[in-house]
């Protein structure tokens, strides 16, 4: 465990400890964020188990033979699958699990790595707002929106299209170099066992379906996982990955600390604080000004803490929370901690990439610089015409 992880959970400790966070204040946070976090462990579980089953693999595949050696549609296959991955089983996975099979994807068919990879990178965070499962942020949001009378879905479709469309484009342009002519692919892998990937394909189908449906997304992640896990250990008498590495403990530790800590803080004035900062109103003024802010502190700390902090000043109305998640889903791609996606990705690209090929951060930064800017107005502006 890394001493970032073990210093929020020491303060996260003091917080409860000394009281600085009141009982009734943390029996309700706890009410709050404990479906999220089973659902956070059950999905990362189940997306492990979907790359044991080679659902990944087949997908990659699958988008190449589409592709039919043109490199046009190579990319914008490679957009498909890490939107569709971000959509429905949230962008961490998009960052840990799909990056590595992009990677080698671009091996496989003489392409550069360059465009592809920060095609996922942008797309696991854009690409996370049309559902409550897609993002962390959303899943605490969702609840809010559900209470004020508001569909998830109906609030957030016409944003989160605005800024999928907007981060194509801008990519499109960014890469058009990279992205043309043919290529003649190598054979990809066969499944090593066809039976468990159309198992992982079917349960996939029906937990999203479920998603989608509104059910409740933490038993209907938490019931697919153990569907697929019994899959995996019928047919392969065991999980390969060692249960313990299926769920990041220390970042689930430390997204619970980070809850404690910032409801701490809200306890004691942080809220007013973000009142002056953020604004309240909810005219097209008051939300580019919320938008900007909370872009702004999503790069400058990270999206979590940042949503955490500005929710009690947007979280009562339903186009300021759509602005709010705009801004902390889309904005934070500039600065390498900006979201958690981002280092995923970094680390994968690292592990599993060229060096002779591999983006570095003066690429992160400035796709950021150009790409966040214009998704978020983008998004920004569709809320407004739609409230």
């Amino acid at each position: 465990m890394k001493v970032r992880h073990l210093l929020v959970i020491a303060v996260a400790t003091l917080v409860i400890v000394t009281g600085w966070l009141p009982r009734e204040d943390a029996l309700a946070l706890a009410a709050r964020t404990g479906p999220v976090l089973v659902f956070v462990v059950a999905i990362t579980a189940y997306a492990e188990l979907c790359a044991v089953s080679g659902l990944f693999d087949a997908a990659a595949g699958v988008a190449v033979r589409v592709a039919t050696g043109r490199r046009i549609l190579l990319w914008l296959s490679v957009a498909a699958l890490a939107t569709l991955c971000t959509v429905t089983l949230s962008l961490d996975t998009t960052a840990v699990l799909l990056t590595p099979v992009v990677v080698a994807m671009a091996r496989r068919t003489g392409a550069a790595a360059l465009p592809l990879a920060m095609t996922v990178l942008a797309l696991s965070n854009t690409a996370s707002l049309l559902l409550p499962v897609s993002n962390l942020t959303n899943l605490l949001a969702a609840p809010d929106l559900a209470r004020e009378g508001s569909s998830y879905l109906a609030v957030m479709a016409l944003p989160a299209l605005a800024v999928l469309v907007t981060t194509l484009l801008v990519l499109a342009v960014l890469y058009r170099r990279g992205i043309g002519g043919r290529f003649v692919a190598e054979p990809g892998p066969r499944p090593e066992d066809p039976v468990l990937l159309r198992a992982a394909a079917v349960v996939t189908v029906v937990m999203v379906a479920g998603f989608v449906l509104g059910q409740d997304y933490a038993l209907v992640a938490t019931l697919g996982t153990l569907v697929l896990g019994t899959a995996v250990l019928l047919r392969r008498h065991s999980l390969v990955v060692p249960l313990a590495d299926l769920v990041p403990w220390p970042m689930l530790l430390t997204v619970a600390g980070l809850f404690v800590v910032v409801a701490g803080a809200h306890a004691h004035g942080l809220a007013d604080l973000a009142g002056d900062v953020a604004g309240t109103g909810a005219g097209p003024a008051d939300l580019a000004q919320l938008a900007f802010v909370g872009a702004l502190a999503a790069n400058g700390l990270n999206n979590l803490p940042a949503f955490l902090a500005l929710g009690p000043v947007a979280l009562d109305d339903a186009a300021r929370t759509a602005t709010l998640l705009v801004a902390v889903n889309a904005g934070p791609l500039i600065t390498p901690w900006g979201s958690l996606a981002t280092l995923l990705w970094w680390r994968q690209v690292r592990r599993h990439g060229d060096p002779s090929d591999q983006p570095g951060w003066r690429q992160v930064v400035g796709q950021g610089l150009v790409l966040a800017p214009l998704a978020v107005a983008a998004g920004t502006l569709a809320v407004v015409v739609s409230s």
